[in-house]
């Protein structure tokens, strides 16, 4: 699968948090994150490995535990049900890979 870079296909998840599927195979999906300042991501869980890189910007990820404050050229991995948040602290663009597929954020 190729897909070409676009402006257009970002839904609206939570306030300030708008994801886009970039492109997904049999056994994981590349999603794109752009954050809005003060917005947050409840703690959740659910059962895929979850990758991800931040761009830019600047956020406070909770992963269990610990908490990590992200910067530009960060990245994490976060198992399947472990329970996850973060707080928006500036503009944000974060890719994550979601292993399995999320078939809840297929296009």
């Amino acid at each position: 699968m190729f897909e070409k870079g676009s402006e257009s296909g970002y839904k609206q998840v939570v306030a300030g948090v708008r994801q886009k599927t970039l492109v997904h195979g049999g056994n994981t999906l590349m999603v794109e994150f752009l954050l809005d300042k003060g917005a947050q991501l409840p703690l959740h869980t659910h059962p895929h490995e979850q990758t991800g890189y931040l761009v830019a910007g600047r956020i406070r990820l909770g992963i269990g535990e610990k908490v990590h404050e992200v910067l530009p050229g960060d990245s994490w991995c976060i198992p399947g049900g472990e329970p996850h948040c973060a707080a928006i602290l500036e503009e944000s663009v974060a890719v994550e890979v979601f292993s399995p597929v999320r078939e809840d954020y297929l296009p």
